[in-house]
């Protein structure tokens, strides 16, 4: 993901003002550092969704009234590379009304075991049904027969397997610890300067 932090001058309605309205303030990097944050991309901009979230902001294209820096940043990416996509923008006042304590749409929770590798773990997606038999198996007797729904959240182990089945909230993926936080109090204070309309991010992605 490549982009920037862009405000709008408070002065772009005056009939003097002759400039852009919006002006690059900030590049992501080294703001944030995040390299394939799947669950944020979807949940963000639908990029990366497999597992079909709606997504805050997704396929937005540039904004209209994109600044010039950030126009020419884009155009030249996709010069030099064809898979350059998904270019798109979302406000802080958008970003301000999301609730880190709610679960995407449809979603359960999350079953976590063991990868093929040591130190990586496997994340299975559920929602109102187990997603297959294989990861019922894998789960063992501990499930006897309830859905997600009725099964409480909590850790237990099968044979010398830890499984782990827990909610998953957008705090996951966007909240504290994630890298997005740093991002987020930077324009929530230029917000106080340039308003939450007058604040927004703009990226896009290869």
């Amino acid at each position: 993901m490549y982009g920037c932090i862009e405000v709008r001058d408070p002065n772009a309605d005056d009939d003097w003002f002759e400039w852009e309205p919006w002006q690059r303030c900030m590049d992501l990097y080294p703001l944030y550092g995040g390299g394939r944050d799947y669950d944020a991309f979807a949940l963000l901009f639908g990029v990366r969704n497999h597992q079909g979230w709606e997504p805050l902001a997704g396929h937005r294209g540039l904004p209209a009234d994109v600044s010039a820096a950030m126009r020419a940043d884009f155009e030249e990416a996709a010069r030099l590379d064809a898979a350059t996509h998904s270019p798109t923008w979302v406000s802080w006042a958008e970003l301000a009304r999301i609730d880190l304590t709610a679960s995407p749409a449809g979603l359960r929770g999350v079953v976590v075991l063991p990868g093929p590798h040591p130190h990586l773990e496997s994340w299975f997606w559920v929602g109102e049904q187990w997603n297959s038999e294989e990861l019922l198996q894998r789960m063992g007797p501990h499930v006897d027969g309830r859905s997600p729904a009725e099964l409480p959240y909590g850790t237990w182990t099968v044979g010398t397997t830890q499984v782990t089945y827990r909610p998953f909230t957008l705090g996951d993926a966007l909240g504290p610890g994630t890298g997005w936080e740093h991002v987020f109090a930077v324009m929530a204070a230029l917000a106080g300067r340039f308003g939450d309309d007058g604040v927004r991010l703009v990226v896009y992605f290869d």
